[in-house]
């Protein structure tokens, strides 16, 4: 009976062991805060900095535009319980404003991470403005919401980011500062990879289906040719596609730059009429499905495009 009574023993106290351990850890994964942010590029410099110290998510689903993306009843009711909502602001992601006003009201945090006072924003004109309806306006123009797409800004974006995290997590703020540096250091080298690269080439002008790497051009001394109303055109009509073809003959321009996100029935027009190729050029607002399967983050991105500027302006196949 007395061995009978130590074995019984034996087994409470496992299980007391069990259940206290198990109750750490569920109080260990209850201290992560939970972050939400709207779209990819601040998703993917919110988790290179936050690591495993945080709980994040990206509202913009897999090949999602992020223009005319809509939250759902459930992601609204998701993000009232976070502790950080981070947005883009500029007008691209205009339902995450009002999100951000509500958590406001309420004492929770919300950051428009392209309108901090450190980056300065383009503004388009009015003959730019068709495929960006319902951006802030200034003036006689709307900004151009696409701040990432430099290096540099990107690299303010994700300080932002940081002070946000530290803010709501100060017992780990040397984690995130050491994360915050490393990344730090790689956007100061594909910056200088950039410039090496692109100031060694003759042509500088590239078109594109959408006015979307106004910032990109603006810093490496490019000039972007968007055409407006591409991605919406299912059919061109005859006039567009001599406009544009006169276009391409006057720029002596050999690629059309197509996004992930858009269709590729004009451009596929375009590149029949005039022999020029078709390229990719990311925008990285959003990504498909299979990419972030096959491990394509801001970074590789951003690698990506400039290995095809560099060989659209050098001409070498």
């Amino acid at each position: 009976m007395k061995k009978k009574g130590i074995l019984i023993m034996l087994i409470a106290l496992l299980l007391m062991s069990f259940t206290a351990c198990s109750s750490l850890q569920d109080q260990g994964q209850a201290t992560k805060k939970k972050v939400y942010t709207s779209i990819y590029p601040i998703y993917d410099f919110t988790k290179k900095i936050g690591g495993d110290k945080i709980e994040i998510e990206l509202l913009t689903s897999p090949g999602a535009e992020p223009h005319s993306f809509e939250p759902s009843a459930k992601d609204m009711a998701k993000i009232e319980k976070s502790d950080l909502f981070l947005y883009n602001g500029l007008g691209l992601d205009s339902w995450a404003e009002k999100i951000a006003q509500s958590l406001s009201n309420q004492g929770k945090k919300a950051l428009a991470v392209a309108e901090i006072e450190e980056i300065h924003p383009m503004i388009f004109t009015e003959q730019d403005e068709d495929h960006h309806q319902g951006q802030q306006s200034h003036e006689h123009g709307i900004y151009d919401p696409h701040v990432w797409l430099d290096p540099m800004n990107a690299e303010k974006m994700a300080k932002a980011i940081k002070e946000q995290l530290v803010r709501i997590d100060s017992e780990n703020k040397e984690y995130y500062e050491k994360n915050f540096i490393t990344f730090q250091k790689q956007l100061k080298e594909l910056d200088e990879n950039y410039q090496k690269s692109l100031s060694q080439v003759e042509k500088k002008d590239f078109i594109v289906n959408h006015a979307a790497f106004g910032y990109l051009a603006n810093r490496y001394g490019l000039n972007q040719i968007p055409i407006t109303g591409l991605v919406p055109q299912a059919e061109p009509s005859p006039a567009k596609l001599k406009e544009l073809t006169k276009l391409i003959k006057e720029h002596d321009i050999n690629t059309i730059f197509m996004e992930s996100l858009s269709s590729s029935k004009l451009t596929d027009v375009l590149s029949e009429e005039t022999g020029v190729k078709v390229e990719l050029l990311h925008p990285i607002g959003g990504l498909t499905r299979q990419e972030m399967d096959q491990g394509k983050e801001y970074l590789s991105l951003m690698k990506q495009n400039l290995q095809v500027l560099t060989k659209a302006f050098s001409g070498k196949e």
